[in-house]
């Protein structure tokens, strides 16, 4: 059994787990890189593999961190099953038609702008088109169900409730009477919307993500109770109220909040535009899946009522509607993608109201440091929107308990299932795997980072201290309402 993570080894993004096991060669998750250009030079790498000679490709859930690599690999040959859940099938078609339209409104914003200083040349092309994600798309096989086995030859593929998103699920792969633990990312067992993970079985090797491996997340009830008080602040000051949010599962849960609160007066009912065409039609996919959600939610949709809209809710298609929303009088709430504020609808409005005094923006989605949203929640003065220098004279505020991702606690209630197994880290900070690696150590468990572009035995590899070889330590986390998205 080798083992090489081709993403979200010592960082938290663009997860990918190459995996050869008894002559079956797999990959789970193929995800793409975001945040700063360090990170997202690393799409356009060669795959340390020949596409073409995978047997299939396993994916724990439609995150762009978790699928956004698939049009590059069907690109490069690979012309396998990609199994999934029912529920991430759906969503990876919005996600990546999604990521594809993006990246060509980028690149033709970034030509326009290098044809006047004759640099034309030096602009990426995107790393594919829409024709690619509909190839890819014919690759899906959604035939992974929870509680229920998959045969792959001599390997059998368990699936399980994550609790992340909607589909999410974590993979236990046996073979040869060895048994490994795919986490992929676990789900906030205080959600406001997906119903808590299952448990793993015992296991000989696990690999695990800790996205907030070093912290616990405040419960659900004060989160809830601190977004009323800062909307209703907000209110009074009777500007727009900003919300950058992902369009899946972070979206979902702010209107079912916003809903819940408008409903019982805990605070007034304003206008809320959604401006996000793409959450708008993942939305539309809790319908069909709502059997994951939890009990209050489930109850809601067999009544017939729509628990994501609130009274006053108006969906945004156009840009032209998104665009008419600057000149709209008095205060509103926007929800916006994306999440960090690097690209969509989101800039649009911080741009033109990022500068005003009475304007509130307010974060429920983890923020880079690089990116945009991470300078302004760090205290910038002053940041650059869409080739604009823009004054931060807005009210902003942090949310920082609607995580949709395991804390500390979690993780190790989830990892303590897995007996005696091998643990390895992946998906985080460094400062953070290295926080969790110290609490396992406690715990009497052997744990190991998993290194960057090096194969690993899953089940014998150990490094000293579990840290391997050269692993410089990272910059301390200081950002973070929440992570990972």
């Amino acid at each position: 059994m080798q083992l090489q993570s081709i993403g979200a080894a010592e960082t938290v993004t663009g997860s990918g787990h190459y995996l050869q096991l008894d002559g079956l060669h797999l990959l789970i998750d193929c995800g793409l890189f975001q945040g700063n250009d360090e990170l997202e030079a690393r799409n356009r790498e060669p795959f340390p593999f020949e596409a073409a000679n995978l047997d299939a490709v396993l994916l724990t859930h439609a995150h762009l961190d978790h699928v956004g690599r698939l049009p590059l690999l069907y690109k490069r040959g690979f012309r396998g099953p990609v199994y999934c859940t029912p529920p991430t099938a759906a969503l990876v078609s919005t996600v990546l038609l999604d990521s594809a339209r993006l990246q060509q409104e980028g690149y033709s914003r970034e030509l326009r702008w290098a044809r006047r200083s004759g640099h034309e040349a030096e602009v990426p092309e995107p790393l594919y088109d829409e024709e690619d994600v509909h190839n890819t798309l014919t690759l899906l096989r959604p035939q992974l169900e929870f509680g229920r086995e998959l045969t792959l030859g001599h390997l059998k593929v368990r699936t399980e409730r994550a609790g992340h998103i909607l589909g999410s699920a974590f993979l236990t792969l046996t073979a040869g009477g060895e048994r490994i633990v795919f986490s992929g990312d676990l789900g906030n067992r205080e959600s406001g919307l997906q119903q808590d993970f299952t448990l793993p079985p015992e296991a000989d090797a696990v690999l695990i993500e800790t996205t907030y491996g070093d912290r616990t997340h405040r419960p659900l009830a004060q989160t809830v109770q601190e977004f009323a008080q800062v909307l209703s602040q907000s209110v009074r000051l009777g500007g727009k109220i900003l919300i950058p949010s992902f369009a899946i599962e972070r979206t979902q849960v702010i209107l079912y909040t916003l809903k819940q609160m408008m409903d019982s007066g805990a605070v007034p009912r304003i206008p809320v535009f959604l401006d996000s065409p793409m959450a708008a039609r993942a939305t539309n996919e809790y319908f069909e899946f709502g059997d994951e959600l939890i009990p209050e939610v489930r109850a809601i949709l067999r009544s017939g009522e729509d628990p994501f809209r609130p009274s006053t809710l108006h969906v945004v298609s156009t840009s032209q509607e998104s665009q008419r929303l600057n000149r709209y009088d008095g205060s509103a709430i926007i929800l916006a993608g994306n999440g960090m504020m690097t690209g969509g609808r989101i800039q649009h409005h911080l741009k033109h109201q990022l500068w005003k005094p009475s304007t509130s923006l307010v974060v429920v989605s983890y923020q880079s440091p690089s990116s945009l949203g991470g300078r302004i929640v760090e205290g910038a003065k002053e940041v650059r929107i869409m080739g604009e220098e823009i004054a931060v004279k807005a009210q902003v505020h942090t949310i920082g308990g609607f995580s949709a991702h395991a804390d500390q606690d979690d993780l190790l209630a989830w990892v303590e299932a897995t007996g005696k197994a091998k643990v390895w880290l992946v998906h985080g900070e460094v400062n953070v795997m290295e926080t969790f690696l110290d609490v396992l150590d406690k715990r009497g468990r052997v744990a190991d980072i998993v290194p960057r572009g090096e194969a690993v035995d899953p089940l014998s590899t150990h490094f000293p201290g579990g840290r391997p070889p050269g692993l410089e330590r990272g910059p301390v986390r200081e950002t973070r309402a929440e992570a990972g998205e």
